[in-house]
C-alpha cells in the first residue's frame, strides 16, 4: 500500500509557524508513517526541521520566479493526497492550486486572510474566529483526517547554538538572565520602550539578574531606546541566528515580550514568560502552551489595529504588575 503524502503550506512569519506546529504535530500523530513535507520561506527552515514533524523541509521565496516555477514541479512529481493551506494567502494557496494537487485544504471565506482565496481549495473549512489560532489550524488537520486537530510539540535546539549563546553571555559576566523582548512587528501592540528599560533596573536590583534585549530586524532604535532606560542595570543586546535565539530563550529565567514571535517561541520552548496585551486578543493570538502569565488591562478593547504608537491599553499595564508576574513565576519554579 502506498504511503500517504500530505503537503503542509505555511511560509511565515515566526509566531505564525509556532501556532501551525500543533495542528502538523495532529497530522503527524494521526499518520505515523505517511510523508509530509512542509514549504516555508527559507529564513525559517532551521525552525520547521527542529520540529522533527516533516520528513522533508522545502523552501521558497515567492519573489525567485525560477524557484517557484521549480517547486510547483516538485510538488507535482510527488503526487500528495492533499495540501493544506494554514497560511491563508493568495501566494500560499496558489501554490498546490498550480501544481493540481487533486485535495486542497483551507479555511473558509469567513476566516481566510485575504479576500477570494478559497476558491482555489476543494475542501473550505469554518472555523470559530475567536478560538486559538492553533486551533484553528488544527480543524484544517481534522478535516484532512486527523484523530485530533493538535498534539504537543517538541523543539530541538543544537548544542553548538546552546554552547554559543551560553559562551557569547558568559563573556559579559551573565550566567542567568531574564530576556527581554520589546518588538512586534507593529509599534500599537507593543508596550513602550521606556518601560522594559525601567523593568530591567528593578530586575537588577530586586532579582539580581541582568537583562538581554532581544530585538529583530528593523528594531535596532527600539532596543537602544530600551538601553538608554535601563541605565545603570547594563543589560545586553542580542543578536545572532534563529538558533541562538531559541537556546537564548529557553535558558532564560523568564522572557517578557508583548505578541510577538519571540514570546511564542518562548512558550514553545516552555521558558518562564510574561505576556503583555493590548490590541490583540490573547485567547485567539496569546501563549498557546501557557507556560507563565498574560497580563492586559482589563479595559482594553480588541482591534487589531495597526499604529505607530503604543495602543492607549498597554499604558495602563505597569512596571510594578509585570514585575509583580515576574515574582510570582520566580515563586512557582
Amino acid at each position: 500500500m502506498a504511503k500517504q503524502r500530505f503537503l503542509a503550506v505555511r511560509l511565515g512569519s515566526l509566531g505564525d509557524i509556532v501556532h501551525t506546529f500543533p495542528a502538523v504535530a495532529g497530522l503527524r500523530a494521526s499518520y505515523p508513517e505517511a510523508e509530509i513535507a512542509w514549504l516555508t520561506h527559507p529564513k525559517w527552515e532551521a525552525l520547521v526541521r527542529s520540529s522533527g514533524l516533516a520528513n522533508e523541509v522545502w523552501t521558497l521565496d515567492t519573489r525567485d520566479w525560477a524557484a517557484l516555477r521549480g517547486i510547483l514541479a516538485r510538488i507535482h512529481r510527488h503526487h500528495f493526497a492533499a495540501a493544506i493551506d494554514y497560511q491563508g494567502l493568495w501566494k500560499s494557496a496558489s501554490l498546490p492550486f498550480l501544481a493540481r494537487v487533486p485535495r486542497r485544504i483551507g479555511f473558509s471565506s469567513e476566516t481566510v486572510r485575504e479576500a477570494g482565496v478559497p476558491v482555489l481549495y476543494t475542501d473550505r473549512v469554518r472555523v470559530n474566529p475567536v478560538s486559538h489560532l492553533a486551533d484553528q489550524n488544527g480543524e484544517l488537520s481534522l478535516r484532512v483526517g486527523a484523530n485530533a486537530g493538535t498534539s504537543d510539540v517538541q523543539l530541538r535546539i543544537q548544542a553548538e547554538h546552546e554552547a554559543s549563546v551560553k559562551k557569547t553571555l558568559a563573556s559579559q559576566g551573565i550566567t542567568e538572565y531574564v530576556v527581554l523582548s520589546p518588538g512586534g512587528g507593529w509599534r500599537s501592540k507593543c508596550w513602550p520602550a521606556d518601560r522594559f528599560g525601567k523593568l530591567a533596573v528593578r530586575i537588577s536590583e530586586e532579582l539580581k539578574l541582568r537583562c538581554v534585549i532581544n530585538a529583530g530586524p528593523g528594531e535596532e532604535n527600539l532596543a537602544y531606546d530600551v538601553l538608554a532606560a535601563a541605565g545603570k542595570s547594563c543589560p545586553a543586546k542580542y543578536s545572532g541566528s534563529l538558533g541562538e535565539l531559541m537556546a537564548l530563550l529557553k535558558n532564560a529565567s523568564a522572557v517578557v515580550a508583548g505578541d510577538t514571535g519571540p514570546l511564542h517561541l518562548a512558550d514553545a520552548l516552555g521558558a518562564p514568560i510574561v505576556a503583555i496585551f493590548g490590541p490583540t486578543d490573547p485567547a485567539r493570538n496569546g501563549p498557546y502552551w501557557r507556560s507563565g502569565v498574560v497580563l492586559r488591562w482589563e479595559g482594553a478593547e480588541t482591534s487589531y489595529k495597526r499604529g505607530a504608537e503604543p495602543d492607549e491599553s498597554l499604558l495602563h499595564v505597569s512596571v510594578e504588575e509585570v514585575m509583580a508576574a515576574l515574582h510570582g513565576l520566580r515563586e512557582a519554579a
